[in-house]
């Protein structure tokens, strides 16, 4: 084999071992999420069976949280509005998990080889924490109002009520629960559900 071919080949290795990140193209429509990226479904799918929890409120809460971007990671914050000190939050992946509801669920569940820009890691995370908002809270798992509300403020959080002080979270957990109701609709119109 000459140099060049070997060195495409390795390229092309290298590059498939790569995530892909990227959102895709249509991120209305259910059924083209889930056509595009059958990995998606199969990984949504196999929480649903494992956790109970619909495939429509995880669709609905990863794209609030990321759009389906594997690698989305909070913005930057700047001091004086230039100086750059570090990002918002530690948030990241697809879920958008901070390390340290992370590194609890990896303990408990997913295991120190989980990452959060692997889907079905991502999956993972996100029906074991809804699972855990329905045994600690009675939050249904077909809520995704409730569940997003849990998701964004912590369980400790939505128990004490404080997304009630937050009149644009209360407004984008509304979004979160008609985006879940319309992807409902369409799955079951292309018999994804």
């Amino acid at each position: 084999m000459s140099r060049r071919l070997r060195a495409l080949a390795l390229c092309l290795l290298v590059a498939a071992c790569g995530g892909n990140y990227s959102a895709p193209r249509n991120l209305d429509n259910a059924c083209a999420i889930v056509s595009e990226r059958p990995r998606y479904h199969r990984a949504m799918k196999k929480t649903e069976r494992k956790w109970g929890v619909p495939i429509y409120v995880q669709m609905a809460t990863f794209y609030q949280e990321s759009k389906f971007i594997g690698d989305a990671r909070t913005p930057y914050r700047f001091v004086l509005g230039v100086i750059p000190m570090g990002r918002q939050s530690s948030a990241y992946g697809y879920a958008q998990a901070l390390d340290a509801t992370w590194d609890e669920y990896r303990r408990e569940e997913g295991g120190w080889g989980a990452k959060r820009d692997r889907i079905e890691d991502a999956t993972d995370f996100m029906g074991w924490y809804m699972n855990q908002t329905y045994e600690d809270l009675g939050v249904s798992k077909a809520d995704a109002r409730a569940q997003y509300l849990a998701y964004h403020e912590g369980r400790t959080g939505y128990a004490r009520g404080s997304y009630r002080s937050k009149p644009w979270l209360m407004r984008v957990a509304s979004e979160v629960a008609a985006r879940s109701d319309t992807y409902r609709s369409q799955l079951l119109a292309c018999g994804k559900l």
